[in-house]
């Protein structure tokens, strides 16, 4: 034990414990002498002096062992809790670290699941769009096939929306009362006679007037190019129909055979006065009495697009993919398996890409019927 001495003190006691001891050697050695010098009656007490003197190195010795260990104790000791420190905050250290590292990992998985749920809102985003441009797309046909069904078509709409409006009258009528049924019934016959009066008269009128001369398509020189290019090279047993569509910004549409489809697009893409090298559009259309595939081509070369229509059978919808030549077909052709049913030949992964692996039939066919497997 130091007693909580410094080491300069310990050091100070050794030395003078060290001093101490050479001078009661010096002291031992003067007396030896004189004894020498002395009676033989006097050698008992010198021996005892000797002795004494012995005894008192001895214990000199001894103390200054014992502080020489203390010191050394005290230097381990210190050694030893700077180790315990360095070692306790080396620990802590580690702690830190590791705490860090998890509170990252945690962050970048919350992180990833932010951006799962993103991704999913964007793909549900983007179903809906393509579901609203499905629709407006259907009523741009279906306007189109008005349009080319003629005035008769109009006619007879007309003519059913009055007799839905006559039924609703004479339904009206009946609520009012029964008394005044006869006289309404009279009005009632006298509208009809007097609107298909009007219509005949109409009619005549039109028969008499000129056919007025629609203004020609700003595009049909191009069409006309387009028709000639194709002649030329591959024959004129190609297309069933060619034609401007004014209900689509006058765009020239081609609509080839079904056994001529592919061929055709392929020479589309590949000629060079042509080079329609992009693919802008695809889609698939249920119009009950057969399905139709429309894409829209467009050539950077000449800053012109075309339209290439193809017919098939809406029991058997089978036809050549495009991917082959356009990459961009791949997802378009996807959706038409997906929601139609049609089946493209030569398509690299024709999966479903919008409704569920197990999903029971085809949700924009005209027939469509929901299959709830609970039910």
């Amino acid at each position: 034990m130091t007693d909580g001495k410094t080491p300069e003190e310990l050091a100070e006691e050794k030395r003078i414990a060290v001093e101490e001891a050479k001078r009661k050697a010096a002291e031992l050695r003067q007396k030896q002498a004189a004894e020498a010098e002395k009676p033989a009656d006097d050698l008992e007490l010198q021996k005892k002096k000797a002795v004494a003197a012995a005894k008192a190195k001895a214990a000199a010795l001894k103390k200054q062992k014992e502080l020489e260990k203390n010191e050394s104790v005290s230097e381990e000791s210190d050694d030893l809790a700077l180790a315990k420190k360095k070692a306790v905050a080396a620990a802590k250290a580690k702690a830190a670290a590791l705490k860090k590292q998890k509170e990252l990992k945690k962050d970048e998985t919350t992180s990833e699941d932010g951006d799962a749920v993103l991704a999913k809102k964007k793909a549900v985003a983007a179903a809906k769009a393509k579901a609203a441009a499905i629709k407006k797309q259907k009523e741009m046909q279906q306007n189109e096939a008005i349009s080319k069904g003629g005035d008769d078509d109009l006619a007879k709409k007309k003519a059913v929306a009055a007799a839905k409006a006559k039924a609703a009258a004479l339904k009206k009528q009946k609520k009012d009362g029964a008394s005044d049924i006869s006289d309404e019934k009279a009005k009632a016959v006298a509208a009809a006679k007097a609107k298909a009066a009007a219509k005949a008269k109409a009619k005549a009128s039109e028969e008499n007037e000129e056919p007025v001369e629609e203004t020609p398509s700003p595009n049909q020189p191009v069409l006309d190019r387009y028709l000639h290019i194709i002649q030329q090279n591959l024959g004129d047993d190609l297309l069933e129909d060619a034609y401007i569509n004014r209900l689509a910004k006058d765009v020239p549409t081609l609509v080839a055979k079904k056994h001529t489809y592919l061929k055709l697009a392929q020479f589309l893409k590949h000629n060079e006065l042509l080079a329609f090298d992009y693919l802008s559009e695809t889609h698939g259309t249920d119009f009950e009495s057969h399905m139709e595939i429309y894409n829209h081509l467009y050539s950077y070369q000449n800053s012109q697009s075309v339209a290439l229509k193809v017919k098939i059978d809406r029991e058997e919808p089978v036809i050549d993919s495009l991917t082959s030549l356009w990459v961009g077909a791949d997802w378009p052709e996807r959706e038409g398996f997906d929601l139609l049913g049609i089946v493209f030949k030569g398509h690299p992964n024709l999966t479903r890409i919008m409704m569920p692996d197990d999903w029971v039939g085809h949700p924009l066919r005209k027939d469509y019927e929901p299959y709830d497997v609970e039910v």
